[in-house]
């Protein structure tokens, strides 16, 4: 008889690539059983259903892991049964024209019986979620749930209500213009922050965010994509906050980069208007690098869902990418505030709060750090503040180790940065986040599109300028020679 697999076997197995995993029978048994012993003590194992869907998730066991991620409890087939799904309503002719064009080439989807199952949740969903309305895309947020679980409807249906809430908190108001923009507004910053030469490029062609991207966001990828990579992509996304879409939208670009780079604008429309292929497995992999590489407050939304009033202690993880979401944090002075969709597209990068700030910079300060990054003991400090305030206001007081490149006299008339010590130590950290501070007026703002437009990687503004650390114990004299 063959000899079953060792520890270090599963071990070696867990890190090949994930579609060898999934035909690997041994592997995906150990697995399948694992995960029903979890299952079986939930939700008293919820923190290690975390943790190991952090590896993979097993495609037999994944339609509960998934209800376990979203943390979908109590009597849920009593609550679907009470709800009306019969009762005609002005939104049955709109969910019966879409279905028919939902995920049809899935064999079980395309049933008959299927679409009775899809007519039903999304009357349910309306009918449960009053304050909503029906829109073009519903239909794709629920396929994934329904096609997991096709003989329980029930469980479908909670999943798709603790989805929606999480990571499209009032997408599906009846007037979602301004949490759609302000979407769109924060996406184009994260862009810029992390590829400002696609960024340049695809904003001097006019292919803005809200040509493309709104079917991404609005059906979290679930009408671009096929269900057989889109669940792999959701293994993923169902770990991390409400701002991981984000990083997905920018990973993907990424992987289109060479593409993008040498388009125009009509090409570009023509390559949109059908996904290209894309490498789910790499697609996740940069996903988690570039989260990972970004402060949380520099993808705040104001209309991202509000704080919990009680949050369950020890539910998930302690781990980056799977921390919780901004405003689920205390907030204190040091942190971000709304802004206007004006203020954020007279911006080409994001903003940052003080707080994070402080803890990527190591100065000392009263905050509560919501950053997802984990510093290393003696690592080497994480940003570069950039004063742009003139020299002498800069001399009164400033941030720990910034540099002061006065906007009036930082380019020349070609619009490089002129020569000066400041400008070199700028080049020289091409990899470190870079702080703009600046006063009460729009210079900082200004300086920090002009790196942007320079190609400068990791560019942000402070929120609320220097004067936001007025109260506390950072600011300091800088050293003559600076």
């Amino acid at each position: 008889m063959p000899k079953s697999s060792s520890a270090a076997d599963l071990l070696e197995t867990a890190s090949l690539p994930l579609i060898i995993r999934e035909k690997d029978v041994e592997y995906q048994f150990h697995r399948v059983i694992l995960y029903e012993r979890l299952l079986k003590a939930y939700p008293y194992t919820r923190a290690r259903v975390w943790k190991e869907a952090r590896t993979d998730i097993p495609p037999h066991v994944r339609a509960h892991v998934w209800a376990a991620i979203l943390e979908v409890e109590g009597d849920i087939h009593s609550l679907y049964s009470s709800i009306d799904k019969e009762t005609a309503t002005p939104t049955d002719r709109q969910i019966e024209v879409d279905i028919p064009r939902c995920h049809q080439y899935h064999q079980l989807l395309s049933s008959p019986t299927a679409h009775a199952k899809f007519k039903r949740v999304l009357k349910a969903w309306v009918y449960y979620n009053p304050q909503y309305v029906y829109w073009q895309g519903l239909d794709s947020l629920c396929a994934p749930f329904l096609a997991l679980n096709f003989n329980d409807e029930a469980l479908a249906f909670s999943c798709l209500q603790a989805f929606i809430p999480k990571y499209l908190h009032n997408f599906f108001m009846k007037d979602n213009s301004a949490v759609i923009q302000e979407y769109l507004c924060v996406f184009s910053h994260l862009i810029a922050f992390h590829d400002p030469e696609l960024s340049n490029h695809l904003e001097g062609i006019g292919f803005i965010p809200d040509l493309y991207a709104i079917p991404w966001f609005l059906t979290m990828y679930a009408h671009v994509f096929p269900l057989h990579k889109l669940v792999h992509l959701w293994d993923t996304l169902l770990l991390g906050n409400s701002s991981f879409p984000l990083c997905i939208g920018v990973a993907i670009l990424t992987q289109l980069k060479s593409q993008l780079i040498s388009f125009g604008f009509n090409e570009c429309i023509l390559l949109f208007s059908d996904m290209p292929e894309i490498n789910i497995e790499l697609c996740v992999q940069d996903s988690i690098r570039i989260f990972c590489n970004t402060p949380k407050s520099a993808i705040y939304r104001q209309h991202a869902r509000p704080a919990k009033k009680t949050i369950k202690a020890d539910s998930r993880p302690n781990l980056s990418y799977y921390s919780r979401d901004y405003n689920d944090q205390p907030t204190n002075d040091l942190s971000m505030e709304p802004k206007t969709i004006e203020e954020l597209r007279a911006v080409k990068c994001p903003h940052i709060s003080a707080e994070d700030m402080i803890e990527l910079g190591e100065f000392s300060g009263p905050v509560q750090s919501k950053s997802p990054t984990k510093r290393k003991h003696n690592s080497k400090p994480m940003l570069l503040v950039i004063d742009v305030r003139v020299q002498e206001e800069f001399n009164k007081g400033t941030i720990p180790s910034s540099i002061n490149i006065p906007f009036q006299s930082a380019f020349c008339p070609e619009g490089n940065l002129n020569p000066c010590p400041a400008v070199t130590t700028l080049n020289a950290h091409p990899l470190q986040v870079k702080v703009v501070v600046g006063g009460r007026n729009k210079n900082a703002l200004n300086f920090a599109n002009e790196l942007v437009r320079l190609g400068y990687k990791k560019v942000c503004v402070l929120h609320k300028g220097i004067d936001v650390l007025r109260n506390t114990s950072i600011l300091t004299i800088p050293p003559a020679d600076i």
